[in-house]
């Protein structure tokens, strides 16, 4: 290699040396614009950049805490919207009472008697109306969940099966009111037949089972379920 080529080979290098790099070019920026607006003003700017990033990171941090929060009160609580879906069951049925009644009756006539012999059957739904509950039917105590349902009641008045409503005897002239009389004596005997004490404990021990395996199911592990009786809470 020449002395010449030496020499240029040398002059490139420092060229290549007196190349500001990036950083270099950053700074000598800042520095220009301080020079340019002041050193006061200059690190007011800087002040308030620090705290606005501060700001942002803290939080981000507290959302990022209360999300965990709610995550963990889900665990043991409940959301509106399996509050809402719950109630939205409507009518839930927790015992089926088959029955069937003969009723009969007799007019005197002149001569004969006029009678009227009928057999009805009907089928009496006892459950619990999930719209009829309480302000504060579901609530949470520490770790458990508490329910309180609204009372067991027959759930449809018309349970007649009037299509299987036959008459076993008839004789002489019946009207429409004489046999509506009728049904409704069969319906009042159904009723003071099916809903004793003990038919209406069966289905609240159906109701509070099913109702605790529900929510049991949903993920909750701690579950009281009672339910409520004559309209108290």
């Amino acid at each position: 290699m020449t002395k010449k080529q030496k020499t240029k080979q040398v002059g490139k290098r420092r060229g290549q040396a007196q190349q500001p790099s990036g950083i270099e070019v950053i700074v000598d920026g800042l520095l220009r614009l301080v020079g340019k607006m002041g050193k006061g003003l200059f690190f007011t700017l800087l002040v308030v950049a620090v705290l606005v990033v501060g700001a942002g990171y803290y939080l981000l941090n507290r959302a990022t805490d209360m999300s965990a929060s709610v995550d963990v009160d889900q665990r043991i609580g409940i959301t509106p919207t399996q509050i809402t879906a719950m109630k939205q069951i409507g009518e839930w049925e927790f015992l089926s009472v088959a029955d069937e009644e003969l009723i009969d009756t007799l007019r005197a006539g002149f001569f004969t008697d006029d009678e009227l012999i009928r057999i009805y059957y009907g089928t009496l739904r006892l459950g619990i109306d999930m719209r009829d509950v309480g302000e504060d039917w579901i609530q949470r105590d520490k770790d458990t969940i508490v329910v309180v349902l609204p009372p067991v009641k027959l759930l449809d008045e018309h349970f007649i099966d009037e299509a299987r409503t036959q008459s076993f005897f008839e004789s002489g002239k019946w009207t429409d009111s004489d046999r509506q009389a009728m049904y409704e004596r069969a319906r009042q005997r159904m009723k003071a037949r099916a809903l004793n004490s003990s038919n209406m404990k069966s289905a609240e021990e159906n109701a509070t089972r099913q109702f605790y395996q529900m929510l049991r199911s949903m993920g909750f592990d701690n579950v009281r379920v009672r339910v409520r009786h004559d309209g108290n809470s």
